[in-house]
């Protein structure tokens, strides 16, 4: 499904698919995005069915406004996923909300919007807040974090292992002048990166963990994954889509730490009934099919989990 800003869902079908156990049930969209998933939801939910969704974006809000005028049982709100269960808490649904979907890539229209700072490809401000009226932008951090604290956030959050001699560089080029401009920071990377991986640009682990870090992504993922745990239904599902090996592995790694149930000691004889899983993995990881990939190259590393609270 593409939407009249030109955005391409990922994995719509077999996320939905996953998603949706039935029809009369209350779910959350976590990323609304541009509604690619939360259309396709209400097309498999009945006259009972709700769906609500929330993102930081003021243009995705805008979208998502539109899709409650023609639609009574969707609802958008303007925040973090973390913060979903709050008003899952107003409405009554605590505990019974029979699916939650995320969606962790950054939508087209952000990264081609030049002005939204997060292409290094495209000159824009270097902004990269999801919310562009909260918090500090990566400019701004860039003009005041310490070079060791630069270096550790590109390294921990872009995986880069040229992270200090890119931190070095950026502190040494700002106080020649301010970095203030995306191709401006993407210059200074790619010159100080000796070591270029084919087909990528050397700007995009760099941009990728100062963005990751600006918006407070990996946090937030990790508190609704705990939070999830007591707003599901028994039989709710959880579907996530990740995109980069740090949130698949935050992803991975809940899972099967839940799915283990109460943490026994090894040695100590214990019957399986007796270990109570707080969800059940379902299948194994799925990525985009080869036909997916063609039409949309932004899906080859989408990586979509799945995960069942037991009835």
């Amino acid at each position: 499904m593409t939407s009249s800003q030109g955005h391409e869902t990922v994995m719509l079908h077999p996320a939905v698919d996953a998603l949706v156990t039935d029809r009369a049930g209350f779910y959350v969209d976590g990323t609304f995005g541009r509604g690619g998933h939360s259309r396709l939801i209400l097309e498999k939910l009945d006259a009972n069915g709700r769906l609500l969704a929330t993102d930081h974006d003021p243009e995705a809000i805008t979208v998502g406004m539109q899709l409650m005028q023609d639609d009574a049982r969707f609802e958008i709100f303007r925040g973090s996923f973390a913060d979903v269960d709050v008003r899952i808490n107003e409405l009554g649904y605590s505990s019974r909300v029979a699916g939650i979907l995320l969606d962790l890539g950054v939508s087209s229209p952000q990264l081609d919007d030049a002005g939204r700072g997060f292409s290094f490809t495209n000159d824009g401000p270097l902004d990269m807040r999801m919310d562009p009226d909260r918090g500090y932008s990566a400019a701004e951090w860039i003009a005041s974090a310490s070079e060791e604290e630069i270096a550790n956030v590109i390294y921990e959050f872009g995986e880069e292992r040229y992270s200090r001699r890119i931190a070095k560089a950026i502190v040494r080029e700002r106080a020649v002048s301010p970095i203030t401009r995306t191709l401006q920071l993407a210059e200074i990377v790619k010159l100080a990166n000796p070591a270029w991986e084919k087909h990528k640009h050397p700007a995009t682990r760099a941009f990728q963990a100062i963005r990751i870090f600006i918006n407070r992504e990996l946090e937030s993922l990790e508190t609704l994954l705990v939070k999830a745990l007591n707003l599901l239904a028994p039989g709710g599902r959880l579907v996530i889509i990740s995109f980069h090996s740090l949130e698949d592995r935050i992803v991975k790694q809940f899972i099967q730490r839940q799915s283990k149930g109460d943490d026994f000691p090894r040695d100590l004889p214990v019957m399986t009934s007796a270990i109570k899983p707080l969800l059940l993995k379902i299948g194994k990881a799925i990525k985009a099919s080869d036909e997916e990939v063609s039409q949309n190259p932004r899906s080859r590393s989408a990586v979509m989990r799945v995960a069942e609270k037991p009835l």
